[in-house]
């Protein structure tokens, strides 16, 4: 356990061979957690946990954490879920599936996502879609290939969900339960 900032919170091991452009830094099935009922932006750019989170949101962070700054391009996520890089929606499916929350079979491009979940917003998982663009919304934070914070292109970190929305308006989706 340790404390940053006056938090506490409980850092997952690495992987071994880990470190290039964020892939595989976190191997563990749930992301760090930290005090308080949202998660968490830390100051190296990962995003931690509510400890009270269900184990799909810890999860989906956990996946967002392994793919932060892993790079943008079109297509990216789609055909394989271990990309070097990823696009919007690819970086939504990697969080969302397998390697992530586990509530998405298999990945889905922008405009598919309409059909995904149920209606409106979820109480720990929100994916905002269009027929373009679409991000995540997970325990509070936003992971996105367009606005993270830390400037770098490819997925990311926001505490912003709600900037950016000039593509048009968006509608939102979430998992049963989440």
């Amino acid at each position: 356990l340790l404390a940053c900032a006056g938090l506490a919170f409980a850092l997952a091991p690495a992987a071994s061979g880990a470190g290039s452009g964020g892939i595989g830094m976190e191997d563990a099935s749930t992301a760090p957690t930290v005090g308080g009922a949202k998660a968490k932006l830390l100051k190296s750019g990962i995003a931690a946990a509510p400890p009270g989170a269900p184990k799909a949101v810890q999860r989906a962070i956990a996946a967002g954490n392994r793919i932060d700054d892993a790079g943008y391009c079109s297509g990216g996520g789609h055909g394989n879920w271990n990309s070097r890089c990823y696009d919007c929606s690819g970086t939504v499916s990697y969080a969302l599936g397998r390697k992530g929350a586990k509530i998405l079979k298999s990945p889905l491009p922008s405009g598919d996502f309409s059909k995904w979940g149920e209606r409106g917003k979820g109480s720990w998982i929100t994916v905002y879609y269009n027929g373009g663009h679409t991000f995540v919304e997970i325990a509070g934070l936003r992971l996105d290939t367009s606005i993270p914070d830390d400037g770098d292109a490819g997925p990311g970190w926001s505490k912003d969900v709600k900037a950016g929305m000039v593509n048009g308006p968006f509608k939102k989706r979430h998992y049963p339960g989440l």
